[in-house]
């Protein structure tokens, strides 16, 4: 069921968004490739610190940005402690806005979920809880997913305009996949919600397409530009990486892909899209996207049986990085042949890695959920840089790190940092 509401336009709130701001998953495109200069290496505690915020809630969600203010997601209430969950129906998820230079909080919108949720279980869904999926924004409204409870279209201050839900299941792990706008859509897959992925009018959140498929699917979908001008929208599900046409919803192509479940988002560079993941044997490929039908022969360009299970892969200079997430185990890939270029074991043992690495400055930025962030050379050997950590907090962390304005904004479970110098 859809509610409308009052359109509030909200002009001396923020600023025309700049191509600083970082408005979506994994920044512009979906790539976590940042242009910023002056990213801070090497961090402490006490150390390179503008400021740090508690958050009201945990998440693993990333934060986004947009003009002076910073917006992210939480949940409080339940299923924080394997050893006592405690009630379902204290369940609450709040959309936070932070003021960017001071990092205080300006607001926090509560949200009531449909219940039942999937049940915590202390086991998979205890390493990612209830807000895993990150905002967008296009400027004026901010949307935010939360899995069987809905879409949710929000003026800048939080006040709903509009919400929606596309599915009702649940699954053990939780829904993770984030929101992608494409001209006047915005895009959600909903595969734990309804095997399927949806789009919605940002206007009026009434269905624009639906299109079925979305087995297993934990990942947000890529939009890739193509040669000719056009544009696709890419996902990986379980068995296939699927290209589909971002207005109509029509499946133009699909490629065999993950043979289990999907975790990692692809992402694409000049047309070719890079994907990664698989449980056991993990699997990382290139596809020339622009096909039609089945273009496993005709279009995939290599598949090596290395890789990574949940964190997604990141482009540079002809060369593809990712790790590992449960080895701890850093690649570099030759992204024109997929030649394993390096491997190396990360160390000190990063434990798990479930956020997806970011570029900026020649350096992948790395972020373990409970060992710090690791900082390697974006080049064809491996070089640790830094290895960064919190001696008093280790709190869970799988959220993506965000570059703005020469910092890095880290969140975890119990903080919002600003590393980098002092603004002022």
């Amino acid at each position: 069921m859809i509610h409308y509401a009052a359109v509030f336009v909200i002009s001396c709130v923020v600023s025309v968004t700049c191509g600083a701001d970082w408005t979506q998953f994994r920044g512009r495109e979906g790539s976590g490739v940042s242009t910023e200069t002056g990213v801070p290496l090497s961090w402490s505690d006490q150390d390179n610190i503008a400021w740090k915020t508690r958050l009201p809630g945990a998440g693993t969600s990333s934060p986004i940005v947009l003009g002076n203010r910073i917006y992210l997601t939480c949940y409080s209430g339940y299923g924080l402690d394997a050893s006592d969950p405690g009630d379902m129906n204290r369940l609450v998820r709040n959309v936070v806005c932070l003021h960017r230079d001071r990092g205080t909080i300006d607001w926090s919108r509560p949200f009531a979920p449909r219940l039942p949720e999937s049940k915590y279980s202390g086991g998979t869904n205890a390493k990612h809880g209830y807000s895993s999926s990150t905002l967008t924004t296009d400027g004026t409204h901010l949307f935010t997913f939360f899995g069987k409870s809905g879409v949710y279209c929000l003026d800048l201050e939080g006040n709903e305009i509009w919400h929606t839900t596309v599915g009702d299941d649940t699954r053990g792990w939780g829904s993770a996949n984030s929101p992608v706008l494409y001209k006047n859509l915005v895009i959600v897959n909903a595969s734990v919600e309804s095997k399927t992925l949806v789009a919605l009018d940002k206007t009026t959140g009434r269905e624009a397409w639906r299109a079925g498929g979305m087995r297993s699917s934990w990942n947000t979908p890529v939009l890739v530009r193509i040669a000719d001008g056009s544009t696709e929208l890419v996902v990986s599900v379980q068995k296939w990486l699927l290209g589909f046409d971002p207005v109509t919803g029509e499946e133009l192509w699909r490629c065999v892909g993950v043979p289990t479940y999907a975790c990692p988002s692809a992402i694409s560079h000049e047309g070719i899209v890079y994907v990664t993941g698989g449980r056991g044997t993990q699997y990382t490929m290139a596809v020339r996207a622009g096909g039609r039908g089945d273009v496993t022969e005709s279009h995939q360009l290599w598949r090596v049986a290395k890789g990574s299970n949940v964190s997604s892969p990141v482009y540079h200079d002809g060369y593809l990085f990712l790790a590992s997430d449960s080895r701890g185990i850093a690649y570099c890939f030759d992204a024109e042949n997929g030649d394993v270029v390096y491997q190396q074991r990360l160390r000190p043992k990063p434990g798990l890695i479930y956020s997806s690495p970011i570029l900026a400055e020649a350096r992948v930025y790395y972020t373990s959920q409970h060992n710090g962030v690791f900082v390697l050379a974006a080049q064809p050997e491996f070089k640790l840089l830094a290895h960064n950590t919190f001696a008093d907090d280790d709190a869970r962390s799988n959220a993506c790190p965000v570059i703005h304005a020469g910092q890095i904004l880290l969140r975890n479970d119990q903080y919002l940092y600003c590393i980098g110098k002092r603004a002022g």
